[in-house]
């Protein structure tokens, strides 16, 4: 029998119904009142017209609706699209209009900003609103609005239920080199191959109690409700406003696996941490880009007891790697080897396999492979391509996901991160394409040209620093170019430099050097920045 994404709270809920699934705030959940609620709303998503395939995006910060309505979704055989809370209008109906979606869930502050650009979603039918009373439901041009307490009201209508592990379970938006967010689409298979990877590899337990503090739109963020629900496990759901907030919450809610991002990390290594968590925090990880020596050395230090995970993901093909706690000392630096069920190989340009110590792109084989990026088979032949040597006779071939990272291995297996090929930026856990900022820049209308660039910075990992030449004579405003990028942009893609220059730095085919520049302000954040303020 097929294992699909919702069963995995119905078999903990036939386990153990009566333990915590959900934590939010004061409120709990347990795993019987969890496949409750997905069992109606999937049931009303169906009566709503919710097809096949069809795609739900859902707009929400933690709370149960937004659990509810991912593995709603996947039981009604729907495919569920989290969009990041914190992107603005613009991105968001970019994802909206992409994946075609035919629902959007939310909430009604959210609905308002979005509702004016609403009517270029063409395939939007129905909106479901979470805080609105059944009185409030409106038609708002030909876009039904529906609200969230009708679902849970029993329908007799039938889910369907056809739906095998390789068919499509998500669609989970990050940035490219270039242009527009790009969706990759992700199978009922890889989500739970990977759910139950890692939570072998983690040792998760029904006793355990997870804080969820990254975005779900992020796949390691995801995977903290996947895994957790793989072993019966609680969720502790949390929209962070501070580091120190994150320290409470593990001490009072008993917490005992810590997901984090590297600039989260280091400002969580800086803070005393209370007797109360040292004593509960079984293990943290870390994804997202590299943890700091210095960091990882105090957050040793500052919690004795936990086991500390390294890891190295992408989101086309969830997680690949991972460093066990015992490593540490000898190889701190290393991205350890691959997980449970994937291989990981390291080759060069021609396919063939690199030899120990030598850089070659990493690719990953195996289950957790994904299934290709929405409605683009051009980048989608770019980075999932044949595995580079495949066993003679086989008719078919192998899938595999070519990284764009370079890196190396050792003697004994461990791989080593050495660069990206791209000119991804990665800022505060994210990957952020230059020419999305770089088109929010243009749009303002107030420069000539504008590189992004990705500038190394101690606490952010990399931060964003525009580069741009004026449009115009008129004296050019710095603040106000700013400004306009806090209104189109969500904070982390936000520059945190703006520099003006007459001209930019040309290679000989006539375009932007990139690397120039960056090379130039490479040190930039270092010097300005002293040990007191990481």
């Amino acid at each position: 029998m097929s294992i699909l994404l919702h069963n995995l709270v119905e078999r903990s809920a036939d386990i153990n119904p009566g333990k915590e699934a959900l934590i939010f705030k004061n409120m709990e959940m347990s795993y019987v009142e969890l496949a409750q609620h997905i069992e109606k709303v999937a049931r009303s998503l169906n009566f709503l017209g919710l097809s096949r395939y069809e795609r739900v995006a859902v707009y929400l910060p933690k709370r149960f609706e937004t659990v509810i309505s991912f593995f709603s979704i996947s039981k009604a055989g729907g495919v569920f699209v989290p969009v990041n809370p914190i992107l603005k209008a613009q991105q968001v109906i970019h994802i909206l209009r992409d994946c075609n979606a035919r629902i959007l869930i939310t909430s009604k502050m959210r609905f308002e900003e979005l509702e004016v650009e609403l009517a270029r979603c063409h395939d939007l039918q129905t909106v479901i609103l979470i805080d609105i009373d059944e009185t409030l439901v409106k038609h708002v041009s030909t876009i039904n609005i529906v609200a969230w307490q009708n679902l849970l009201i029993a329908t007799d209508k039938e889910i369907q239920r056809n739906t095998i592990d390789t068919d499509m379970a998500a669609i989970l938006y990050t940035s490219g080199s270039t242009g527009k967010p790009k969706g990759v689409v992700l199978s009922h298979r890889n989500m739970v191959t990977g759910a139950h990877s890692v939570a072998q590899y983690l040792d998760n337990q029904a006793e355990d109690r997870l804080l969820a503090v990254l975005p779900f739109s992020f796949d390691y963020g995801f995977s903290q409700l996947s895994t957790a629900f793989s072993a019966g496990a609680t969720i502790v759901l949390m929209d962070y406003l501070f580091p120190q907030d994150v320290i409470k919450i593990v001490s009072q809610k008993q917490i005992t696996g810590l997901a984090a991002v590297p600039p989260l990390w280091i400002q969580l290594a800086q803070l005393p941490w209370p007797e109360e968590a040292q004593n509960s925090l079984r293990y943290i990880t870390n994804s997202g880009g590299a943890m700091p020596v210095t960091t990882l050395k105090r957050l040793q230090t500052a919690l004795p007891r936990t086991l500390i995970f390294l890891m190295y993901g992408l989101t086309e093909a969830f997680r690949s790697t991972y460093l066990p706690p015992e490593e540490l000392e000898r190889r701190p630096e290393s991205m350890g080897k691959a997980i449970p069920n994937a291989e990981i190989l390291v080759v060069r340009e021609d396919g063939s396999l690199c030899a120990p110590g030598e850089p070659g792109e990493l690719v990953h084989r195996g289950s957790l492979v994904a299934m290709g990026y929405w409605n683009d088979p051009e980048k989608t032949a770019v980075r999932f391509k044949s595995v580079p040597y495949q066993e003679q006779g086989l008719p078919l071939h192998e899938i595999a996901v070519w990284s764009g990272d370079t890196v190396k291995m050792d003697e004994e297996g461990y791989l080593y991160f050495v660069s990206r090929k791209d000119e991804m930026i990665k800022t505060s856990g994210y990957r952020v394409s230059p020419t999305e900022v770089e088109e929010i820049i243009y749009q303002s209308g107030m420069v000539g040209e504008v590189v992004a660039l990705g500038i190394q910075h101690p606490i952010l990992g990399q931060a964003i620093v525009a580069v741009i030449t004026t449009a115009t004579d008129k004296p050019f405003d710095s603040d106000l170019l700013q400004t306009e990028c806090v209104k189109k942009l969500p904070p982390y893609m936000v520059p945190a430099l703006i520099i003006e220059r007459r001209s930019l730095p040309r290679n000989p085919n006539g375009k932007i050097d990139r690397k120039l520049l960056a090379t130039e302000f490479s040190d930039y954040f270092n010097e300005k920045i002293t040990p007191n303020d990481i």
